[in-house]
């Protein structure tokens, strides 16, 4: 962390306990970065807090330290059952769930708290039998814990601290109903703790702080930039032919020691990944389609520079904290300006500084300005010299395996089991898909008949003529 980035508060001035600041200082933390700095204070006081900073602030180490030290001061009832937590931290994704999780093993590891992570896709009754044991703080994702929570696995009777991560991003992926579901079925709002966090405080962010929490403090801390201050941004213009090249002779000349390279779908991170593959560049996919177990074993990879270049969707472009991403490169524009801003964050964290390359291609060079006017800033150009297209051997392509489908599962796509679809989660951020009609998001669990939806009768074909006249057999 640069000096830069941390203010002049350190944290054993903020009356914190033993053990938390004995994680503090063995994770390498001395001084507040400046949304520890005031939200900290503010929520060890009792106050609600909704805070608003840039992705890479600090903000998962801010309010896990004051949830730890709001309830060692506030200990659990006598009455409190072993299935009821005392802390919920909501996520929006399962990678960000993992992080949080992660980080508070870290900061709370000499403290007496138990940790439960929840997330679809993987490890069902895992899970289920690490909530029926019970833990103190849970952390994990809507659509699984309303899962649970409806089988009566757990209980939120009992919670004294909720917290939600990336809220904005809750809404971008309809979340809400299964966030209000679960505020809900908690202790009033004047009996426990709230924070809330966010990139972004927009209005419907605000509105579901002021609705469900106690007037919360707002706390923004911003810089004279919408992007981060030490990213070196730059875009070249290119023909949709061009990109696999330039990317290719770019990652060449640069020798990148960490990169992300970003695209708008799931079939051409699978393209480039055998592009890159197939020249020489070692590389990982992480998508929607990939399963969450491999999904987790990559980005540990990835983390620990056993793999250079990550090719991703946005699945990848918010909460994750990756140290040390040397080079960001929107192979796309994203279509959504806000999304250009989190993902070339993953590079210039906590004070460091870092590049980020944007191509400006036939099919996303409309992004372009929208981008520009909101990050209130102009991206500078440059020419794509000659040397620095590669030469690509069409047939140097990797093709990705794909695991053999059984027999057994032929036709049975739209089935939906434990772990599949509502359930288990699927796609990037465990999408909600709200058109199902489920009451509060967590209804059906089957689609068509399955679901209890009646055959319509057939309706049989006259035997008469149009006189009306019987028709004859022969007929």
């Amino acid at each position: 962390m640069s000096e830069e980035h941390i203010t002049d508060t350190r944290f054993d001035t903020l009356s914190l306990a033993q053990p938390i600041m004995q994680g503090i200082e063995e994770a390498g933390f001395a001084y507040c970065t400046p949304i520890q700095a005031q939200t900290i204070p503010v929520a060890l006081s009792g106050r609600d807090v909704a805070g608003q900073a840039q992705t890479g602030t600090g903000k998962t180490a801010a309010f896990l330290i004051a949830a730890f030290q709001y309830l060692l001061d506030h200990p659990s009832p006598p009455e409190r059952q072993p299935n009821q937590p005392r802390a919920i931290i909501l996520a929006p994704t399962r990678e960000l769930a993992v992080q949080i999780h992660k980080d508070a093993g870290v900061i709370g590891r000499h403290t007496d708290f138990t940790f439960g992570l929840v997330y679809g896709g993987e490890g069902y009754e895992r899970q289920r039998n690490t909530l029926r044991e019970g833990v103190d703080i849970l952390i994990g994702t809507p659509g699984r814990l309303i899962d649970y929570f409806k089988q009566h696995v757990f209980d939120l009777r009992a919670i004294q601290v909720v917290i939600l991560d990336e809220a904005d991003r809750m809404f971008d992926l309809g979340f809400i109903k299964d966030i209000r579901y679960l505020l809900r079925r908690m202790p009033p709002r004047d009996q426990r703790l709230g924070m809330l966090f966010s990139a972004t405080l927009s209005f419907r962010v605000n509105e579901l702080a002021y609705e469900h929490m106690n007037n919360p403090r707002p706390i923004k801390v911003e810089s004279d930039t919408v992007t981060a201050d030490k990213v070196r941004q730059v875009a070249y213009m290119v023909a949709n032919e061009e990109k696999i090249p330039l990317l290719i002779g770019l990652l060449r000349h640069m020798d990148p020691r960490r990169t992300i390279v970003f695209v708008n779908t799931k079939r051409e991170c699978d393209r480039v990944w055998g592009y890159l593959e197939g020249n020489g560049i070692r590389a990982a996919v992480l998508s929607g389609d990939v399963p969450q177990n491999k999904r987790l074993r990559l980005l540990g990879q990835f983390q620990a520079g056993e793999l250079p270049v990550l090719v991703a969707t946005d699945v990848a472009a918010r909460g994750l904290h990756i140290p040390d991403v040397s080079h960001v490169f929107n192979y796309d524009l994203p279509e959504d300006a806000e999304d250009y801003v989190h993902r070339i964050g993953r590079t210039a964290r906590a004070g460091a500084s870092g590049d980020a390359i944007s191509f400006v291609c036939e099919t996303y060079a409309f992004s372009l300005p929208d981008i520009e006017v909101f990050i209130e800033d102009k991206i500078p150009n440059e020419p794509v010299a000659g040397d620095l297209l590669a030469e690509i051997d069409p047939g140097s392509r990797v093709r990705p395996e794909r695991p053999a489908r059984d027999s057994r599962d032929r036709g049975k796509r739209g089935a939906r089991g434990r772990d599949g679809g509502r359930r288990g989660g699927g796609g990037d951020g465990e999408r909600r898909q709200e058109k199902t009609g489920a009451a509060e998001g967590c209804g059906a669990e089957g689609g068509g008949r399955e679901g209890g939806e009646s055959r319509k009768p057939r309706r049989r074909r006259s035997r008469n003529r149009r006189d009306g006249s019987p028709k004859s057999d022969k007929e």
